[in-house]
């Protein structure tokens, strides 16, 4: 098990959608690997092209909940939309208001094959969201209404790591 480095917007892993595993056991050690990624302080989710691996799975880490999903999909979201300050590992230092669903619940698979759904509120719901995101290809900022957008990507060039990248 180890840390990984988080990939930085820009990298065109992020902007792909992710292949779904088919073979549970060839993902142990990635599993361990974001597991360990997303428990450094700061982190509640770390999804697998963060790393710089074109498959659909994700960690999280929420209020000590610590799991992961493979091949999760969203398939439940309630209540409406609120904007919720939101920030990204891959966008360092820029947070936004990002409009989320309050309530959410993702399926996935274990390592062991099993099905398991993962519900929450809060930042639970929006990690929930935004690992989801991230698998298909997606930033938050893809997510934000058009001011908050220009702000974002205004922000973006402004950064330093950005123009290194």
């Amino acid at each position: 098990m180890s840390v990984r480095e988080i990939r930085l917007f820009g990298d065109p892993v992020l902007r792909s959608a992710c292949r779904a595993v088919t073979d549970l056991e060839s993902v142990r050690g990635l599993v361990e690997d974001l597991l360990e990624t997303t428990k450094l302080p700061g982190r509640a989710g770390v999804a697998a092209n963060q790393i710089g691996v074109d498959l659909r799975v994700f960690s999280y880490n929420v209020h000590g909940e610590v799991g992961y999903l493979i091949n999760p999909e969203i398939i439940d979201l309630q209540g409406d939309p609120q904007l919720t300050e939101e920030g990204c590992l891959s966008l360092p230092g820029l947070w936004h208001k990002t409009p989320r669903y309050p309530i959410a619940t993702a399926r996935g698979q274990q390592l062991d094959g099993s099905i398991v759904e993962v519900s929450g509120t809060g930042l639970m719901a929006q990690a929930l969201q935004h690992e989801c995101d991230h698998l298909d290809g997606k930033v938050y900022i893809d997510r934000l209404l058009p001011e908050e957008r220009k702000l974002a990507f205004r922000a973006l060039r402004e950064q330093s790591w950005f123009m290194a990248n």
